[in-house]
């Protein structure tokens, strides 16, 4: 499964599943999971760039993602590991002002999440290697000052992982190489061009599954945000 980054067909995002992210933000909390989709084309790996489009404030989003290992559709939440192969750290970058508007007129988050570049993503991390994943440490940090902007447990979901892969495949099928993205804590905030991140990953001994590193820079061209 290390191959899902070329062969997985859809990033499949929950919104609102931490309690303290969705006080910061103002939103009502959701009754069931409720989700989002980005493209795979978003996708950029630990080393590269995060291209900040003209006009547009992008905050960052820590988040756990779970590889979807087999195909599967009206899945149980007892049957929901076994169509698990493993996990990944990602960030959910966020057009934020852009967010805001589409929001107020009803209209879908497609843009606002859909940027070349707002996905960043890490390797492949196996199952075996996770153990409980309602018990991991996200963390982001600023590079540069070291300042840290996230940092909480995956307890805190709301709703959980086999719910959410219930909820989902509930609705549409979900394929091999699919990513999951689970939520984001609170912390979340804007980056610019210049600024470098780091993000992670931890297991309940403090050992390293994953980490990010990116820096970004301004988009060339492309779309222009006027508000």
């Amino acid at each position: 499964m290390a191959s899902f980054l070329r062969n997985g067909r859809k990033i499949v995002a929950i919104g609102r599943n931490y309690a303290n992210h969705i006080k910061e933000l103002g939103n009502t909390a959701p009754k069931e999971p409720f989700f989002f989709l980005k493209p795979t084309t978003s996708y950029v790996g630990s080393g590269g760039q995060v291209e900040i489009p003209k006009g547009i404030i992008v905050h960052h989003e820590v988040e756990l993602g779970v590889i979807i290992g087999k195909t599967g559709r009206d899945i149980t939440p007892a049957n929901a590991e076994s169509f698990i192969a493993g996990y990944t750290l990602a960030i959910d970058m966020t057009a934020r002002n852009l967010q805001d508007v589409v929001k107020k007129a009803g209209l879908p988050w497609s843009a606002v999440k859909g940027f070349d570049t707002f996905t960043p993503i890490s390797h492949f991390i196996p199952k075996e290697d996770v153990g409980d994943p309602h018990n991991l440490q996200l963390w982001l940090k600023d590079q540069i000052n070291g300042a840290t902007k996230q940092d909480s447990s995956t307890a805190n979901m709301i709703f959980r992982i086999p719910r959410l892969i219930e909820h989902v495949s509930s609705i549409m099928t979900l394929e091999e190489g699919d990513v999951l993205l689970t939520g984001t804590p609170a912390g979340v905030g804007p980056i610019s061009a210049g600024d470098e991140i780091a993000a992670g990953l931890k297991s309940p001994n403090g050992s390293s599954l994953a980490e990010l590193s990116l820096k970004a820079i301004d988009r060339k061209g492309g779309y222009s945000f006027s508000g």
